[in-house]
């Protein structure tokens, strides 16, 4: 007679390693985090939206056409220190990320890094990623994300730094923030998703959403815009 089957389960066939750093998901993370990020991006849109509404989102923040680079000292990936005074005169794209954050940031900065390419010897602009988690969002944990977009050090600039004059920045000069996110979001921030465009005096000319079609090509046409109107 033949030998009965054996009922033993079959052994689950082993995963292919990860390479520590490799930013693809796997499987299931995509599943997990695909939840997470729908979830986070419906309250985030619908506050959004009632935050446009009333117009500002905390009481005293000011509208878009009011809103303008203020000074700052913060700390690049690098080490180094950044200030305002290094930006003056440039045109910038600002965008906002935190780290742990999963696939909503890393779409923004694959636009970003769409940008760096399509910039390339554009010597006026400069982009700059604001980290709204600085206490997890060190120089060194930046400088591992950053290489995963193999962002220039010398275009790209991701900037930590204090925790309250991070926010300080980010909430006079970009965003309103709502304590209903904050559950949610570091600091609470409202449109971490949008992409800024400043002009060469500072001032925040347009916000533009970053998950969007035709997001890279909105900001390429607002930074010509600019460099119309200022006879370059």
């Amino acid at each position: 007679m033949p030998p009965a089957p054996s009922s033993r389960p079959n052994p689950p066939a082993a995963e292919a390693p990860q390479c520590a750093g490799d930013p693809r998901l796997t499987r299931r993370e995509w599943l997990g985090t695909l939840g997470a990020g729908l979830v986070l991006a419906a309250v985030a849109a619908g506050l959004g939206w009632w935050t446009g509404r009333r117009g500002t989102g905390r009481a005293g923040a000011a509208p878009l056409g009011a809103r303008a680079l203020v000074d700052f000292t913060l700390t690049e990936r690098s080490g180094r220190t950044v200030s305002r005074d290094e930006l003056r005169g440039r045109l910038l794209v600002v965008s906002f990320l935190f780290t742990s954050c999963s696939l909503s940031c890393r779409a923004v900065n694959d636009r970003m890094a769409e940008l760096q390419q399509a910039l390339a010897g554009a010597e006026d602009v400069r982009l700059v990623s604001l980290t709204v988690d600085p206490r997890t969002d060190t120089p060194e944990t930046l400088a591992r994300f950053a290489a995963r977009y193999r962002a220039d050090p010398d275009r790209w600039l991701f900037l930590t730094g204090e925790k309250a004059e991070v926010y300080r920045l980010i909430e006079t000069s970009f965003l309103s923030r709502a304590p209903e996110l904050e559950t949610l979001i570091p600091g609470g921030f409202v449109n971490l998703d949008h992409l800024a465009v400043v002009d060469r005096t500072g001032r925040v000319r347009e916000l533009i959403h970053g998950l969007r079609p035709g997001a890279v090509a909105r900001v390429l046409a607002a930074l010509e815009r600019l460099r119309h109107e200022s006879g370059v």
